[in-house]
């Protein structure tokens, strides 16, 4: 039976790719991030990292053990629910941004609330900047959001490129202003986009300005212009413009999970726990 904790930090490095950024991730020191996939290949009997001085890369046992190891962590954390679930109760009120409201964390929230039916789940939806000020001020417990990366705090989940995107039949003519769909100010990508665009010296206008991503998706699909994803967030029926298609590179954002220290440890370490175990748990948002 291999630990879950080794199973922890393997499935943060797998998908980091970097042992420094996986060790802030779970909480722990890198030290004891190396001395877990040190015990986890050693229990295997073969390499499942290739690493140097720059890189980290899976080997193919690599990449099998990072599918089995999140079935084990489920498994584990389906039956401690089982038999330990009951004993939380509460309140626990959590925040999530509205795109990643629309990926398979519901799911995760749902199997979380079948684990721990004592515990009353309140759900906020809104932006990054909001969500992380509710949870300073004590009004939500834990909540999920996007940073640039090193600018927030928390424990890191995911990092991802920021990339552009839009109909799959969608013909750009860098000769005339790039049509851009956009969030309300202030938005991370929205200012990313256009600083790159600026320093790019390529033209563009605001076709779209929106309050949320059902907006975005909305203005996208209809072909009004070419939005900002996180790269895991491209919608199905829209396409990432290659690196040909001219347009500027947007660097990465980091998907966080805060917490209030002040809140019930319990429950929200529960609730933090069903979503590292689960990473990536932000594929393919809904269409």
């Amino acid at each position: 039976m291999y630990n879950p904790e080794h199973l922890r930090s393997f499935l943060a490095v797998s998908e980091s790719l970097s042992f420094t950024r996986a060790a802030a991730a779970l909480g722990i020191r890198q030290p004891t991030v190396s001395q877990h996939i040190r015990k986890l290949e050693d229990e295997v009997g073969r390499p499942l990292l290739v690493r140097d001085t720059r890189t980290v890369a899976l080997t193919a046992d690599g990449e099998a053990m990072a599918r089995f190891a999140r079935t084990i962590i489920a498994a584990n954390e389906a039956a401690v629910g089982h038999f330990t679930g009951s004993e939380l109760s509460g309140r626990l009120q959590f925040g999530v941004t509205d795109d990643l409201a629309l990926t398979p964390v519901p799911k995760i929230l749902r199997e979380f609330r079948r684990l721990y039916p004592q515990i009353v789940l309140e759900l906020t939806v809104s932006q990054s900047l909001t969500l992380q000020r509710r949870v300073e001020s004590g009004h939500l417990d834990a909540a999920f959001v996007k940073y640039a990366p090193g600018e927030g705090h928390g424990r890191l989940v995911q990092r991802d490129p920021l990339v552009w995107a839009a109909v799959e039949d969608a013909h750009l003519d860098l000769t005339r202003p790039l049509p851009l769909i956009v969030y309300h100010a202030p938005s991370m990508s929205r200012s990313r986009g256009v600083q790159a665009l600026e320093a790019a010296g390529i033209p563009y206008r605001i076709s779209c300005t929106v309050r949320g991503v059902n907006g975005v998706l909305a203005a996208a699909r209809a072909g009004l212009g070419v939005a900002i994803f996180a790269r895991s967030l491209v919608p199905a029926d829209l396409v990432e413009l290659p690196a040909d298609a001219g347009l500027p590179e947007l660097g990465e954002t980091d998907l966080v999970l805060l917490t209030n220290p002040h809140a019930a440890g319990d429950a929200v370490e529960a609730l933090t726990s069903a979503i590292l175990s689960r990473r990536n748990p932000i594929r393919n948002i809904a269409h």
